[in-house]
């Protein structure tokens, strides 16, 4: 099981950091992408965290701004968001498998585990 937390509204240029913690599983072992999905759009892949030497990609739309990262003693993904943008409004999720790889991480169907998304606004 998947848990996202650390959704909230920020006003634009704040940040917010999200948490992917996992249960029943060792997240280290897979490959954690970060996704979003706004209204009316496709869900987007944004992040992704690699499980065998820690190799990160992100999005043209986020690079800069979010950092991803592990704890492996909390068996959790961060996504740290900065400078956020309104166009950053979305429903954010994380997913993780473990035969997903850095050239096939933004095939969602993909992914075996998924959490719940938690929101996130950026507003004034």
């Amino acid at each position: 099981q998947l848990v996202e937390s650390g959704g909230g509204l920020v006003q634009p240029g704040g940040s917010l950091r999200l948490s992917c913690a996992a249960s029943g599983f060792t997240l280290d072992s897979y490959l954690v992408g970060w996704f979003r999905q706004a209204p009316g759009k496709i869900r987007e892949g944004i992040s992704c965290i690699s499980s065998s030497d820690g190799g990160t990609y992100y999005a043209d739309s986020v690079k800069g701004r979010f950092t991803i990262s592990r704890d492996s003693a909390k068996n959790t993904v961060y996504l740290q968001m900065n400078n956020l943008k309104p166009e950053d409004t979305a429903v954010y999720y994380c997913a993780a498998d473990t035969s997903v790889t850095l050239t096939t991480w933004t095939f969602t169907p993909l992914y075996d585990y998924w959490g719940q998304g938690t929101q996130v606004t950026v507003s004034s």
